[in-house]
This record gives structure tokens, sequence and C-alpha cells, in this order.
């Protein structure tokens, strides 16, 4: 069942604007064009245009594939030639696994990438061809770009499913950008705010106190040395004041089983 026109273009908010434009040429399954989409969101290029898909549409069977880019389904638009699609494009790319006889600028995706994003900023407007999955794109498609992008695959087999086609150019744009991860994830409220360094003295105040009544620190000699490599391993682990909690807890409890166990014997 196809979901209800969304209320607002749900794929811009925070999205970037300015994406090249991703035309499908006669793509064949919807399930594709669906998982095509969510790779679009997922990287930020928000516009998808159509020629010729197999099937009648909106398709159903696009919309569930596309895990909540329905959106950018719904506002896809459909033409009956490629050369339409295109027409107010100014720089065009097709992608292709085999290198025709053409004398054309073949790029790999992160090059094409650079360029693209190079284009945009001096305003121009940029766009990218993918063909059926079956046969890839017909001569008459691939002469209307400027540049040819190819994936360095395994010669043996290289032929790409559409969506991780599409997912591969949209990365490689993205990082184009200065898209990055996060080194560190912190989450407040879920104990993710780093310790301070008060609570990691007390912790290790704590934790040596216990080593001391243990025994393990026994040796006077060797305490201080081993005082400091105690504290380097805590130290390297970052810890934040949740973690720092636990571990006082943990201190705690052996602590007690041992003062029960001695009490027993």
């Amino acid at each position: 069942m196809a979901d209800p026109e969304p209320s607002k273009r749900e794929a811009d908010i925070r999205t970037e604007s300015g994406g090249p434009v991703v035309v499908l040429v006669e793509p064949q399954l919807g399930e594709n064009i669906g998982m095509a989409a969510r790779a679009m969101l997922n990287f930020g290029l928000t516009e998808m245009r159509l020629v010729k898909p197999r099937g009648a549409w909106p398709n159903a069977k696009a919309i569930n594939a596309s895990s909540g880019a329905h959106a950018l389904l719904h506002e896809a638009k459909l033409y009956d030639t490629t050369a339409e699609a295109v027409a107010d494009l100014q720089r065009l790319a097709a992608t292709t696994a085999r290198l025709r006889d053409m004398i054309k600028d073949v790029q790999q995706p992160r090059d094409w990438a650079a360029t693209v994003r190079a284009a945009g900023e001096e305003g121009e407007r940029c766009g990218i061809l993918f063909g059926p999955e079956r046969v890839g794109l017909h001569n008459d498609d691939l002469a209307l770009a400027d540049t040819l992008v190819t994936v360095p695959t395994n010669p043996a087999f290289s032929s790409i499913n559409l969506a991780q086609s599409v997912l591969l150019l949209g990365y490689e744009w993205r990082l184009a950008g200065g898209g990055t991860t996060p080194t560190q994830i912190r989450r407040k409220g879920w104990g993710a705010v780093p310790a301070t360094q008060g609570d990691l003295v007390a912790f290790y105040e704590h934790l040596e106190d216990e080593l001391g009544k243990a025994g393990f620190l026994r040796v006077a000699e060797k305490r201080p040395r081993m005082i400091r490599n105690i504290r380097n391993i805590f130290n390297r682990a970052k810890l934040t004041d949740q973690e720092v909690r636990t571990l006082r807890g943990i201190v705690v409890a052996l602590a007690e089983k041992k003062w029960r166990d001695e009490g027993e014997s």
C-alpha cells in the first residue's frame, strides 16, 4: 500500500541543497527505485528524475523499499526521453561499467564528485545518468553526457546494482563536500559526559585504598609505579561520569564481598 502524500517536503529537512540530479533511465524494478531514493537521501541528494520506468507510477513497491524516503519519490519527475529529462542541466555525467567507443572524459566516482562540487559552486546545474539494471545505458544516452563515470570494480564481475551505484556516487559527493563522521558520541543524560579530574582522582584513591587493604600494593618500593600504571590504564579509556560511578560501585561490591567472606570464615 502506498503512503499518503506527505504534508511537506520531508527530504529538505536538515538536507543540503544544490546536489546533482539523479536520473534513472528506464528502471525495471520498483524496489530498486525505492532503494535508490533511500541511498540518495542518505547522502543529501533530493532530486530524482525517471525516464520511462517500467510499470505504473507511483509504485507501491518503490515506496515500501524507500524506508522513509517517501517525499523524494512523491516529487520525482517522469519523462518520456532522456533528452527531456536533462534539458535544463549544464553538466551531465553517465555511469557505465564498459568504456564505449566514444571520446569522452572518464572519471572515477571521487574525481566526478570533486568536479560536480566545483561546478555547483559556480552555479551550474549538474546531473548523473543511471541506466537500466540489466543492460545499462544505451549509447544514445551516453552521447548526451560530457563525462563517463566508471567504478574500479573487479573486471571479472563489474556489474553493480542500481541502488548500490547511486549510494556509491552519493557517498563520494557527500565526502567531497566535507561530510564527516563524529569521532566521539556524546549524549547528555545518557552517561556520556566526560568525567572531571576530581571524579577520576576520587575513584583512583578509592580503588588504591581497597587494593592496599587487599595486599595488592604491599611492596612499598613498587607502589608508586604500580599506581601510575593503574591510573594510566583508566586515563586512556577517557571515562565518562557514569562509567566512573559504575567502577566505584564495582569496587564497593568487591570490597563488601571480601568483608563478608572474612566474617564467615
